[in-house]
């Protein structure tokens, strides 16, 4: 994971092994990090292969959200504690200086182990330095986002030629009031795409999740579809929910407290990594496919990117 020790304190602490290697202050616990660039499993849908995270946990508490492992390892645990504790990179920047001087050209993903528009991004302003980095390298990136936050850095995304993802996977408040407590309104979101394209950033939606047997109904993805083509996006990405380890079990958890008669079908439709049936992830992809042509909308992830470093590079190990 790459995370230094500040500091150990003794053995009759019973806090969780992050907390004593952290600098603690409320629910922000600061870990100096050792490497910050790391590998995106295959599972989790996208096209880049390669992430940074200036954040782990996120403050948007969305149930489904395939990142939760991560504070597993940390020694926390993937449900409160990951919408709650959020561990800050506060070196991120100047780490990730180093790793890119080193660098092939790979995309990058931004964001992935966290929002990092996320409100922990106001107390903190680690986005700038992460711009910065990778704009200097000549790194393509995207960020994926919900927050409103980005559209303070849309010059210099746009300067870097930078993609932004913003997550709009369904537009009624219902779901994302069950489902994304913490997360931006879906009609904010929508106004935020409005004015990253209006800004000259290349903004894209990832309809992710896709909520089986909650969000998928043919009505509620043409809805969700035709509000995207209004707010000026050009493509979208469809995403059906993963549930791997460490999201598999919290999700679940909810389910069957506020939907019971569906836990059975959701065993039924994931495998034992956590990814949908093929049949029924094409199905709704499908049907998404067909809905963005009707609204003239490119659909699914653009290829990722892959540039020429801007400086004599090492070999990468």
């Amino acid at each position: 994971m790459g995370w230094d020790a500040l500091s150990l304190v003794d053995a009759a602490d019973d806090r969780p092994p992050i907390e004593r290697r952290a600098v603690v202050r409320g629910d922000f616990l600061e870990l100096q990090a050792r490497t910050v660039i790391e590998r995106v499993p295959p599972a989790a849908g996208i096209a880049q292969r390669w992430a940074v995270s200036p954040y782990r946990g996120c403050a948007h508490a969305c149930r489904g959200c395939g990142a939760r492992a991560g504070h597993r390892k940390l020694g926390l645990d993937e449900g409160r504690d990951f919408d709650t504790r959020i561990v800050v990179r506060p070196n991120v920047a100047e780490r990730l200086r180093a790793e890119l001087a080193r660098w092939d050209g790979q995309e990058l993903a931004v964001g992935l182990g966290g929002d990092c528009y996320q409100a922990a991004e106001e107390t903190y302003r680690l986005m700038p330095g992460v711009i910065a980095a990778l704009a200097a390298a000549g790194t393509p990136f995207t960020v994926y986002t919900k927050g409103a936050a980005v559209l303070r850095d849309a010059a210099p995304l746009a300067r870097a030629g930078a993609r932004v993802a913003v997550s709009i996977a369904f537009v009624d408040e219902r779901i994302r009031r069950a489902v994304e407590p913490g997360a931006p309104p879906a009609q904010a979101r929508l106004e935020l795409v409005s004015a990253l394209v209006e800004a000259g950033v290349d903004c894209r939606v990832v309809m992710a999740p896709v909520l089986p047997l909650l969000s998928d109904a043919a009505d509620q993805l043409s809805a969700t579809v035709r509000r995207i083509a209004s707010a000026g996006a050009r493509r979208v990405e469809p995403v059906v929910l993963r549930l791997p380890a460490g999201t598999r079990a919290w999700y679940l958890r909810w389910l069957a407290q506020a939907h019971p008669q569906l836990v059975e079908r959701y065993e039924e439709l994931y495998d034992r990594a956590g990814l949908p049936s093929p049949g029924y992830e094409g199905r709704i992809t499908g049907q998404i496919e067909q809905l963005c042509r009707v609204y003239g909308m490119e659909c699914g992830a653009p290829p990722a990117e892959r540039r020429e470093p801007r400086a004599a590079q090492l070999a990468l190990v």
